[in-house]
């Protein structure tokens, strides 16, 4: 109730030097704004990210054999999962879009007197990688599940191979249980995924055509997609549930990203660095502004604790001037950051890819909840912790020295 009481003293103090005040307020509101863009253009930049990492290459969960991913490199054929119908109980669990299984090998891929290495992958063209994100076609078509002995190369590859949708090439695998074995193949297609490493030495099968290469039954790994990707967390501890963990290891997207999360941590400390610059912006302004105003209002305040108000009344009425002055300064910025972002999408730049990835992005503001509730926290904070020393000081005058200014 008091807090309510004080607001209209509040606001008229603000309101009886309506330009500083703006000032005040709209030196806040341009600080907050320029942290919500940037702030929001790193959160959809992370969004896009992500998605288009789990749709290309991760999937959103991943069950392989234990330490398939340690060790699975070293000897593949003995992380061999079983047969499909073992995981058909994946399309029944809640949230899950659909799931594919991967057969990994690698070899050598030739094309006329050019021979390269390859990593390649079998998957199910009717339910893996059906989508324009997860496989992006830059020339030729995609697999079909009628197709047989047709492969995708990665861009790189096809470029290293001079190889070009409908041409025939060459892939010749190691079996350890059999020795070499080959097959002819026609180029479908070539895409282009969000990794240039990737697309470097990539190479896709129907994994029918994969198994029968290996002379293998079953896959390396179980990929799961979801509707939507917060649902991470519960659809991969309902499958430890479910799965025996002797048998079956669950990892999430993000536990193999590696790269994804370097590459949040880089740029979080980037934005801790703006968060910095607008906290000091604002609290050397907002220090300057509620000085000035205690130094005007020194005899106004000598009055006031000679007719008893106490000191720390004084210090909670600075104190919420200029609290007031951060949260309109934070909506107004937040209100500002909203119109940028309204403007940005309207403009629909299109932005470069960032290093050692392949897609550019259409640049958007993303601004969440969690964004502007922190905008509005910092404004608030920032300007209560510029108002502190004013607000000391005009509560620790002495009463005689501070009436002798009305004078």
């Amino acid at each position: 109730m008091r807090v309510l009481a004080l607001f209209p003293l509040v606001l008229r103090n603000l309101l009886r030097q309506r330009r500083r005040a703006l000032i005040a307020v709209f030196s806040v509101a341009f600080g907050i704004a320029a942290l919500s863009v940037a702030n929001g253009y790193i959160a959809w930049m992370f969004y896009d990210f992500r998605e288009a990492t789990i749709e290309s290459q991760y999937a959103h969960i991943q069950l392989t054999r234990p330490h398939y991913h340690e060790d699975g490199r070293a000897d593949p054929f003995r992380f061999l999962l079983p047969e499909d119908s073992t995981a058909a109980s994946l399309a029944k669990l809640d949230h899950v879009r659909g799931w594919g299984a991967r057969l990994a090998f690698s070899g050598l891929l030739s094309k006329g007197e050019t021979t390269l290495s390859f990593i390649g992958e079998g998957f199910n063209p009717a339910t893996d990688l059906t989508g324009d994100r997860a496989l992006r076609i830059i020339a030729g078509r995609k697999l079909t599940p009628a197709d047989r002995n047709t492969i995708l190369l990665g861009k790189g590859l096809a470029l290293q191979l001079g190889a070009q949708p409908s041409d025939a090439v060459v892939i010749l695998v190691d079996n350890p249980g059999s020795g070499l074995s080959a097959i002819d193949a026609n180029v479908a297609g070539i895409f282009e995924s969000v990794s240039k490493a990737y697309d470097d030495s990539a190479l896709l099968v129907p994994i029918d055509d994969a198994r029968k290469l290996l002379k293998v039954s079953g896959a390396h790994s179980w990929l799961v997609y979801l509707d939507k990707t917060e649902n991470t967390a519960t659809v991969a501890e309902a499958l430890r549930r479910q799965f025996d963990p002797r048998q079956f290891e669950v990892r999430t997207w993000d536990q193999l990203a590696e790269f994804y999360a370097r590459a949040v941590d880089l740029f979080r400390q980037q934005l801790d660095v703006v968060r910095f610059i607008v906290f000091a912006i604002i609290l050397l302004g907002i220090g300057n502004t509620m000085m000035m105003s205690v130094m005007e209002r020194t005899g106004e305040i000598g009055t006031m604790m000679a007719l008893g108000v106490r000191r720390r009344a004084v210090l909670g009425q600075f104190l919420a001037e200029g609290a007031l002055i951060g949260l309109l300064g934070g909506i107004s910025g937040l209100l500002l950051a909203w119109l940028a972002s309204i403007g940005v999408d309207a403009l629909q730049i299109e932005m470069p890819p960032p290093p050692s990835l392949t897609r550019g992005y259409i640049a958007r503001i993303l601004l969440t909840p969690t964004i502007a509730a922190e905008a509005l926290g910092i404004a608030v904070m920032t300007t209560v912790l510029a108002s502190l020393y004013p607000a000391w000081k005009a509560s620790r005058m002495m009463i005689v020295d501070a009436l002798r200014k009305n004078k």
